[in-house]
């Protein structure tokens, strides 16, 4: 029987682990941790995209499905544990794009967040009912938002369309296959536009203005996070090695769930998120409203996270060490080597200016990226530096955003890849002018969602609970006064070179040299 959303007891448990699943939109890992939230172990598995046409980016489910299992039963016997002493599992994904499963429950489309074809769409419903969409659900439509992929599919592949069963999100379809429960939770649906954010609830109004007043039945049961939305089934069990009737927790929006595995949960706490996607949120216990804003999401009746989120963070340096770095195979370490040579760089003033736009910019997706200000005296420590300030001042801009809207918090805890380097994370106190704490855990998101399972379980009394037993801090970083005026002054050169390069990117597009 689930939970009641909201409520809940404590039983602490000797011997207990809590199975944890974060599926992004390549890889997913399966980590086990114990009741202190401590890693026990992890196995993850690449899976592969598919590019059928420009701007189309899709997955094979059953692929997905089969990297699952194969990384949970790793997982489990890597651990060394009996899979009867797992009390929970809980799954996190990536927020956006479009699963779809046909009426029979067989897999019918992948669509994965980094998808563009529906942008021209997105425009259209911004300046036919934007405004009067974000009243309702606090996000305005763009390309990879479920809704907008859905509206898509509606007018460009009615045969897709016709057959459509239940609309998924990606961790929604793993906790399918898990349980054969057709859920999904509030932090996800929030997260993709689909609840009025009154009382996070589905709303008849708000899907005829994206043009959907025929889709209410395609939307799954509405599960709270912590929520158990029900148990592994006998199949599953034989596919994964979990013990058949497991409980399965409705799960979480990745960004919310990397949070409270970093440690963040209460309102005025702030986490960011320096990964494939600039994750930039702030907690409270009312949703702003704020046009300016990304996005809302919601996870518990009290408890909201205001979001300032695009693809312009670590996932650059990851381009230029597989572009610039790794070939060839000079480096054994190509990270390593990276932060080698930023730490050689003596900051000034006018050091290159780099944008953080190989995947498009939050406020438009013909942005793109470049170095500005090279000189001859400039070597390799100097791009990777000003890649690293590049990344920055684009969560800089977000969090001016978030502040802008009445969001103001003292610090914040960094995680994702780029908090593992030994300079990041002094770059954003620095340039933040915040005290930045680094999460220990590295798998942030799926300890996010062991909280979630322990919180299910009765193993901790509740999120701040669940957070202050099962979280930890590894640094902490000052800001650096001495730093302050050059941050300043290379932020205003960064958005003033931003604002120089519309027009050039406009004509690029235009012109047909943008994919």
């Amino acid at each position: 029987m689930a939970r009641k959303p909201g409520t809940f007891t404590t039983v602490s448990e000797a011997g207990a682990y809590f199975l944890g699943l974060d599926a992004g939109n390549t890889v997913i890992k399966a980590v086990l941790f114990d009741g202190e939230g401590r890693q026990v172990a992890r196995h993850g598995l690449d899976g592969q995209s598919a590019t059928p046409a420009p701007g189309h980016v899709e997955r094979d489910l059953n692929e997905l499905w089969a990297n699952a299992g194969t990384a949970i039963r790793s997982c489990i016997a890597a651990a060394g544990v009996d899979p009867a002493q797992i009390r929970a599992v809980g799954c996190a994904g990536h927020g956006n794009g479009l699963y779809l499963l046909d009426r029979a429950g067989a897999p019918l489309a992948g669509i994965q967040s980094l998808d563009t074809r529906a942008a021209g769409l997105a425009a259209e419903l911004v300046a036919d009912a934007g405004d009067a969409l974000h009243a309702i659900c606090l996000q305005k439509p763009w390309p990879a938002q479920t809704p907008n992929l859905l509206a898509w599919i509606k007018r460009n592949r009615p045969e897709v369309y016709a057959q459509a069963g239940t609309l998924l999100l990606c961790k929604d379809f793993i906790t399918y296959r898990l349980t054969g429960e057709r859920v999904s939770d509030l932090s996800d649906m929030s997260g993709c536009g689909l609840l009025q954010m009154a009382d996070a609830t589905y709303d008849d109004a708000l899907l005829d203005l994206y043009g959907l007043s025929d889709a209410s039945a395609l939307l799954p049961r509405l599960v709270a996070p912590h929520e158990i939305a029900g148990t592994v089934t006998t199949e599953a069990a034989e596919a994964t090695g979990l013990a058949a009737g497991t409980p399965v927790i409705g799960g979480y929006f990745d960004v919310v769930a990397s949070a409270l595995g970093s440690g963040v949960v209460r309102p005025g706490e702030a986490s960011v998120i320096a990964g494939t996607w600039s994750i930039n949120q702030v907690f409270s216990d009312t949703a702003v409203r704020d046009p300016s804003m990304f996005m809302v999401s919601a996870f518990a009746p009290d408890r909201f996270v205001n979001i300032e989120a695009s693809a312009t963070s670590a996932a650059n340096l990851e381009w230029y060490v597989r572009e610039l770095v790794e070939r060839g195979g000079h480096h054994d370490d190509p990270f390593g080597q990276c932060n080698k040579a930023v730490g050689e760089v003596t900051p000034r003033h006018d050091d290159p200016i780099f944008h953080p736009f190989l995947y498009g910019s939050g406020e438009d997706a013909g942005f793109r990226a470049g170095f500005y200000g090279l000189a001859g005296w400039h070597g390799e420590g100097h791009l990777l530096r000003a890649v690293f300030e590049g990344v920055m001042f684009e969560h800089r801009r977000h969090i001016d955003v978030l502040r802008g809207a009445g969001l103001a918090f003292d610090r914040a805890i960094l995680s994702g890849g780029g908090s593992r380097s030994p300079h990041w994370p002094q770059i954003f106190a620095d340039g933040l002018d915040v005290p930045i704490s680094v999460a220990e855990a590295q798998e942030t998101g799926a300890l996010g969602a062991a909280i979630g399972a322990a919180v299910a379980t009765g193993h901790v009394a509740g999120y701040e609970d669940g957070v202050a037993r099962m979280t930890r801090q590894k640094t902490h970083h000052q800001p650096d006064p001495a730093m302050r005026d050059h941050y300043d002054r290379r932020f205003d050169a960064y958005r003033a070179t931003t604002e120089a390069m519309r027009g050039i990117w406009a004509r690029l597009q235009s012109q047909g040299a943008a994919p």
